[in-house]
C-alpha cells in the first residue's frame, strides 16, 4: 500500500481548511449581497403598493376639485411601470435579477395584467377630466375604486412571496453556515487526529529505535513500520544498516568457525610435527651410534691392518728363520 508523507498530509489538511474557509466566506459574502439586493426588491415591491394608493388618492382628489394637475399621477405611474419591469425582468443597473421563482413570475404577470387595465383607466380619467365628461369620470371612478383594492391585494402577494423567498434563503444561509462550521469542525478534528497519529507513529518509531540501541547485536531485528513515508524511508535505511551488520556478523561467525577448524588442524599438524621431530631426534641418536660404531670399526680395521702387517712381518721373519735354519741343516 502506498504511504503518504507527513508533508503531503499537512498540505492536504491545510489546503482543505483554507479552501473551506475561503469557500464559506465567499458564499456568505455572495449570499449577503443577494440579501441586500433582495431588500431592495422588497422595497420596490412595497413601494408599488404605495404608488397604487398615491395614484388612487390623486384621482379622487382631482375628481373632487376638478383640477387637471396630473404631475403626481404621471410620476407615480412612471415609477410603478419601472418598478414592475424591474421585478419581472430584472435591472442590470441595480444588479437585480428577474423573478427568482416561477410562482413570483406568475404573480407579477397577474399584477401586470391588472395594472394595464388600471393604467388605461387612469389615462382615460385624465382625458375625461380634461374633456369634463362627467359620465365617463363617474364610470372610471367606480372602476378605480373597485380595482384598486384587487391590485393592492395582488401587489401585497408579491411582497409576501418575496418575503417568504428571502426568509427561506436566509434559513438556507443559516443552515449552510452551520453545515460549513460543522465541516470545518470535522476538518479540525481530522487534523488533530492526523497530527496525533503522526505523533504516535513518531513515538513508536523512537521506541523501536531505542530497542535497537539497547539490544544485543545478535538480537537486533529489522524495524517494521507501515506509517508515513518519512518513517518508512528512515526504517528502510536502518533495516539496510541492520542487514549489513547481520551479514558482517554472519561472515565473522563463519570466519571464526573456520579459524577454529584451522586452529584444530594446525594443532593436529603440530602434534604430527612434534612426533616427526621426536622420530627425527631418535633417528639422530641411531645415526650417532652408527657413526660411533663406524668409528670403532674403522679403528678396529686400522688395528687389524696394523696387526696384519705385524703378522706379515712376523711371518716374513719366520720364513727367513726357516730358510736360514734349512740352510744350516743342509750344510
Amino acid at each position: 500500500m502506498k504511504t503518504i508523507s507527513i508533508s503531503q498530509k499537512i498540505k492536504v489538511i491545510g489546503s482543505l481548511l483554507i479552501l473551506s474557509i475561503f469557500f464559506v466566506i465567499s458564499v456568505t459574502i455572495f449570499l449577503n449581497n443577494k440579501n441586500k439586493k433582495d431588500a431592495t426588491i422588497i422595497n420596490i415591491a412595497g413601494k408599488q403598493r404605495m404608488l397604487t394608493q398615491r395614484i388612487t388618492k390623486n384621482i379622487f382628489y382631482l375628481y373632487q376639485i376638478k383640477e387637471n394637475d396630473f404631475s403626481e399621477i404621471e410620476k407615480a405611474r412612471k415609477e410603478f411601470n419601472q418598478g414592475l419591469s424591474t421585478l419581472i425582468k430584472g435591472n442590470d443597473l441595480l444588479k437585480i435579477s428577474k423573478a427568482p421563482t416561477k410562482e413570483l413570475e406568475t404573480q407579477m404577470l397577474k399584477v401586470m395584467n391588472l395594472w394595464k387595465n388600471f393604467e388605461k383607466n387612469v389615462i382615460d380619467f385624465q382625458k375625461a377630466l380634461l374633456e369634463k365628461d362627467s359620465d365617463k369620470l363617474n364610470s372610471i371612478i367606480l372602476f378605480i375604486a373597485s380595482s384598486n383594492n384587487e391590485l393592492l391585494k395582488e401587489v401585497d402577494k408579491i411582497v409576501s412571496l418575496y418575503t417568504s423567498y428571502i426568509e427561506e434563503k436566509t434559513e438556507f444561509i443559516k443552515k449552510f453556515q452551520y453545515s460549513s462550521l460543522a465541516i470545518m469542525f470535522l476538518l479540525a478534528l481530522y487534523s488533530i487526529f492526523q497530527l496525533k497519529r503522526i505523533e504516535k507513529n513518531a513515538r513508536e518509531f523512537i521506541e523501536k529505535s531505542k530497542k535497537i540501541t539497547s539490544s544485543n547485536i545478535e538480537d537486533i531485528q529489522p524495524i517494521n513500520v507501515n506509517t508515513e513515508k518519512e518513517f518508512v524511508e528512515v526504517a528502510d535505511n536502518l533495516n539496510s544498516f541492520i542487514n549489513k551488520v547481520s551479514s558482517a556478523m554472519n561472515y565473522s561467525q563463519t570466519a571464526l568457525e573456520q579459524s577454529k577448524k584451522a586452529s584444530k588442524k594446525l594443532e593436529s599438524l603440530t602434534e604430527e610435527f612434534d612426533s616427526l621431530i621426536i622420530e627425527l631426534e631418535n633417528k639422530s641418536d641411531v645415526i650417532k651410534d652408527l657413526d660411533r660404531s663406524e668409528d670403532i670399526m674403522i679403528e678396529s680395521t686400522d688395528d687389524l691392518l696394523k696387526t696384519t702387517k705385524k703378522l706379515q712381518s712376523l711371518k716374513t721373519q719366520l720364513d727367513n728363520l726357516l730358510k736360514n735354519f734349512s740352510k744350516e741343516n743342509t750344510n
